[in-house]
């Protein structure tokens, strides 16, 4: 048994277990296996996933942000537990701007602690993919991980059990597999305001929000809607909070450029945990 120091996080309502790797150097193989314990909301402190600050791996990078869902697996990138991280990196000394990776993807924060706030900047994104499934009209689109979209009524948003039978379907759907994908139920209220709910890959269930997941809802209602200029900004409400996403769509290339991910990070608590 192994005493860490651990942070407990918040984006918008995406939970997070925190814990600076940088010198209890756990390598990948052990922190796959004691996330599941750790995230478990009954026997462990509870969380939608890990995130660890590890020493850079990359040239020209703050540090490697590495994050498991709550089972263990890979999520790819996670946008709400990016926020958190950088929040978390601001406060163990480095600067509000910070340049950080995961996997082999570059992304840029600015922290501003005074708000507790986080704007995370994206790499482009391809335009979205149209798909059918079933009786299910999806776009498939790839934001640091796999999503998939649905428009929906604002009373199908509200009915949480036809959405976890539905996500979890589609989720698991032989077309999507490997290696699966996150489900984002959408409603847009106005051209630049949507509701949005997450059933999330590696936690299994509709989560408070998911970041990954505003990106590619506010894509998709752009490629939806098809409206007219370059820059734009969708506001999107989680049960968790809101989320801002701005970017820009080069036509020429049909692709989401100075993508930004904006919204709230807070610290819940922190402690001691063997493992």
């Amino acid at each position: 048994m192994v005493k860490i120091k651990f942070h407990k996080m918040e984006g918008a309502g995406n939970d997070f277990v925190v814990i600076d790797n940088r010198e209890t150097q756990f390598s990948l193989e052990q922190i796959i296996a004691f996330t599941p314990k750790l995230c478990d909301r009954k026997f462990g402190i509870g969380a939608d996933g890990l995130l660890a600050l590890n020493n850079p791996n990359l040239n020209n990078v703050d540090y490697t942000m590495i994050y498991r869902n709550a089972d263990g697996s890979d999520a790819g990138m996670c946008g709400n537990g990016s926020r958190c991280l950088a929040l978390f990196a601001a406060t163990q000394g480095f600067k509000s701007l910070q340049v950080f990776n995961v996997h082999d993807s570059i992304y840029k924060a600015e922290v501003d602690l005074k708000s507790q706030t986080v704007a995370v900047s994206f790499p482009n994104v391809n335009s979205p993919q149209k798909i059918e499934l079933i009786e299910h009209d999806l776009m498939k689109i790839y934001t640091g991980t796999e999503h998939v979209v649905k428009f929906v009524s604002a009373s199908q948003l509200k009915n949480e059990k036809k959405l976890v039978e539905e996500g979890s379907m589609i989720r698991h759907s032989d077309k999507l597999n490997p290696p699966g994908t996150n489900v984002n139920f959408v409603c847009f209220k106005d051209d630049q305001l949507i509701e949005l709910q997450t059933y999330e890959r590696g936690v299994e269930n509709l989560t408070l929000a998911c970041g990954t997941g505003a990106i590619a809802s506010a894509i998709a209602t752009h490629f939806n809607l098809k409206p007219e200029g370059s820059s734009f900004e969708y506001t999107i409400i989680v049960k968790g909070g809101t989320l801002r996403v701005p970017f820009t769509f080069d036509k020429l290339n049909n692709m989401y450029k100075n993508i930004k991910l904006n919204g709230p990070a807070h610290f819940v608590f922190e402690g001691k945990v063997d493992v």
